[in-house]
């Protein structure tokens, strides 16, 4: 018998609460007519849009919560005040008493974490959660992670960052043995932090179950798509997905801006508009929305905060699978399988704290 998805949204959460995580759980209910819903936030709020709404609420099992984390909101605060009582508490909880698989907000981000770390504990050698998201390539997509969970990384936590990332992408990708590179200032082995180095060197050495290691990638090789998995630690990573966003919107004015230039230009447009439909659609961030913190014991899927209804619909679609195809388990094989081997145990145990650039 199928699968059924339970799927716990905080419809509090994001720039836009209801009036985007409804229509989007509705939409994505289209694609997926098996799942489940509950769903959590203030009744005066939700239950006027839900009941527009009426195959999502048949679907569907509403609880009211009085208190919503504001997007502005410092995590120890919204820790605080949220705890218990907050639509996105829980809607997290709600994974850990198994009455969800999955949890998805558009909330604060830094919240979100702190919420999910707490509730729902990392998993058995993973001391700090990494988000992954999809990254459109010219061969396709791409996953990359950390995007933002934590700064900083030593040998060990690349590693179990690069497994994260491989499972993730055997799902999404429907690929057995992903590539995978670590963001590096080069692609030669001499180069780069000690942690990053270490982490190569090990890979290389002792090669991970299920993923394939192809070396050191730069940050150019992320939008080739040279990779189906680029792991790097969450303050470069937030680095680059920024950089990637704000470049795709200046693309995006400069062709605005020279298709209205003249008489001329206007006319080109019209006969190319098919394929600036096409080239617009491939940069929609909204299609690849959604970032995944890996580590948990649990999956919580952090859609972005100014999504409409479409972003918020293909978050829910990236909880889906995650779930479908059982996420949680192909990371736990592959990292106990890792740590178990003598020659990698040995390594990380001997790894020194101490970084720098060569």
């Amino acid at each position: 018998m199928p699968k059924i998805v339970r799927i716990s949204i905080d419809a509090m959460g994001g720039d836009h609460g209801p009036s985007v995580t409804i229509p989007g759980a509705a939409s994505a209910l289209e694609r997926h007519p098996d799942a489940m819903f509950v769903i959590y936030g203030q009744e005066q709020a939700v239950m006027p849009i839900l009941n527009k709404h009426p195959k999502l609420k048949e679907r569907t099992t509403f609880h009211h919560c009085d208190v919503m984390v504001q997007m502005d909101d410092k995590p120890s605060a919204a820790l605080r005040k949220g705890r218990w009582k907050s639509s996105m508490w829980r809607s997290i909880e709600a994974v850990k008493k198994d009455e969800a698989d999955v949890c998805i907000s558009a909330g604060n981000t830094g919240a979100l974490m702190a919420m999910a770390t707490f509730c729902l504990r990392t998993m058995a050698s993973i001391d700090r959660p990494a988000i992954a998201g999809l990254w459109p390539t010219i061969r396709g997509e791409s996953v990359v992670l950390d995007v933002g969970a934590s700064i900083g990384a030593d040998a060990q936590r690349l590693i179990d960052i690069a497994v994260m990332g491989s499972a993730m992408a055997r799902i999404v990708f429907d690929i057995r043995s992903p590539s995978v590179g670590l963001l590096n200032v080069g692609v030669e082995e001499i180069k780069g932090v000690e942690e990053v180095k270490a982490a190569g060197k090990l890979m290389r050495e002792n090669p991970v179950p299920g993923l394939t290691y192809a070396g050191f990638v730069e940050g150019d090789d992320i939008g080739k798509g040279t990779v189906d998995v680029v792991v790097t630690e969450g303050f470069s990573g937030n680095i680059a997905l920024k950089t990637a966003e704000g470049t795709a919107k200046q693309i995006g004015e400069y062709l605005k801006a020279a298709m209205s230039r003249s008489i001329m230009s206007k006319i080109g447009y019209i006969f190319a508009r098919r394929a600036f439909a096409a080239l617009k659609e491939k940069m929609d961030p909204r299609r690849a929305n959604g970032g995944v913190f890996l580590g948990l014991n649990g999956i919580v899927i952090k859609s972005h905060g100014g999504a409409d209804a479409l972003g918020f619909a293909a978050a829910i679609d990236m909880g889906y699978d995650m779930v479908l195809h059982d996420l949680q388990s192909k990371i736990a094989e592959t990292l106990t399988a890792y740590h178990r081997k003598p020659a990698v145990a040995a390594a990380l145990a001997d790894e020194p704290a101490a970084s720098g650039e060569s």
